[in-house]
């Protein structure tokens, strides 16, 4: 990062073995960048516990005495994911080096000797990329912690309404009559169904976002079509009576939801549980998904219920607040839901009329987003 554009220059690790190429590349980019040298892994990796948090990008040569640089490279994937290497190495190396690239812990290769003018290209791709991984990780950290903070919020009251539900289902049956006791121990039931459906939300939300967060290697979780992540949802929500019946799915152009597909479902809960309950008093209710790819990709919400009013429209993703405070609403569920979406460069957009029903569309990124992917 130059000085020219107003921001702290970047920091660099180089780690050579040899004296004379440490001072090289200390004098070469210098002026550009704030350099630190260390002679071999050991003293790199001293520096990283250190001072990793202003390191930005690492440079290593591959052959040393003790720990080759292949070797440092995969350490400080592990333990220091957003700092972006690049290995320097001789032309006879290479072939030894294609496990290093092919399991992607490598940037880029710089070829000794170094030549100036590629070294400055390379290390101003490289700042790009530590940016881009910065703010990834500013977003999955932001994420990270509001889950955090719902699932403290959550956790325990909905445990404890599942314990009451399973209770009160016990008990009916000693102090009611049987209609009575079906009753009861109907809404009972409903109740448990319920705060165990939404306990298990949480829970595989919070696991999907700390796996993200930790570098989890994309292989073991593979894509899934927006179309598929629905009718997923559709077979383990839990609808009430006759809900289900409602709800249908068009998938006129499905697409991959490549980030995060656990908080997708999770929105896709969310506003599928506002629709169900607009759409209670509705004589012929209806809810629509519809997926679209084209013009760019898309999941569309449409029900026939009664609307939104334009007071609560017009800040309802930007203030908490809710048509549904009797029951409990407090009106944080779209902005948190728009939140999601945003961080992976989507959004939430909303259409309602009073009288006209709501359409809530989910907008994806054109490209493929590398939010939970390892990108070197």
């Amino acid at each position: 990062m130059s000085s020219d554009s107003g921001q702290a220059k970047a920091t660099i690790l180089y780690v050579d073995d040899e004296d004379m190429a440490r001072k090289y590349f200390a004098r070469a980019v210098g002026g550009e960048y704030e350099i630190l040298l260390a002679s071999g892994a050991e003293e790199a990796m001293e520096l990283l516990w250190g001072q990793g948090a202003r390191i930005a990008i690492l440079v290593t040569d591959f052959r040393m005495p003790g720990r080759n640089g292949g070797d440092l490279l995969r350490q400080v994937a592990r333990e220091f994911p957003t700092v972006v290497r690049i290995l320097v190495t001789a032309y006879a190396d290479k072939d030894m080096l294609l496990d290093t690239v092919n399991s992607g812990e490598v940037f880029r290769i710089l070829e000794k000797p170094l030549g100036l003018a590629q070294v400055r290209d390379v290390l101003r791709a490289a700042v790009e990329r530590h940016r881009e991984r910065e703010v990834r990780h500013q977003r999955l950290t932001a994420i990270d912690e509001t889950l955090a903070f719902l699932a403290h919020e959550l956790n325990t009251p909905l445990a404890a309404i599942a314990n009451f539900a399973q209770g009160v289902q016990n008990r009916s049956e000693a102090d009611y009559s049987v209609q009575r006791q079906g009753e009861i121990g109907q809404a009972a039931a409903a109740m448990y169904s319920n705060a165990q459906y939404c306990l298990a939300v949480i829970s595989s939300f919070l696991q999907s976002v700390r796996n993200t967060a930790g570098g989890a290697p994309a292989k073991t979780a593979p894509d899934i079509n927006a179309g598929a992540l629905i009718m997923a949802l559709l077979d383990t929500y839990p609808f009430a009576e006759g809900q289900r019946a409602w709800v249908q799915v068009e998938t006129p152009g499905d697409f991959p939801v490549y980030t995060l597909p656990n908080c997708v479902a999770l929105v896709l809960s969310s506003v599928m549980s506002n629709a169900l309950r607009a759409l209670a008093d509705v004589p012929a209710p209806s809810l629509r998904f519809v997926v679209e790819a084209v013009p760019r990709p898309r999941i569309r919400i449409c029900d026939n219920g009664p609307g939104i009013p334009p007071e609560v429209m017009e800040r309802l993703l930007v203030d908490p607040v809710t048509t549904y405070a009797e029951a409990g609403g407090s009106g944080l569920g779209m902005i948190f839901c728009n939140r999601v979406m945003q961080s992976f460069g989507g959004g939430i957009q909303i259409d309602s009329q009073s009288g006209a029903g709501t359409i809530v569309t989910l907008e994806f990124p054109n490209t493929k987003s590398r939010m939970h992917r390892s990108d070197r």
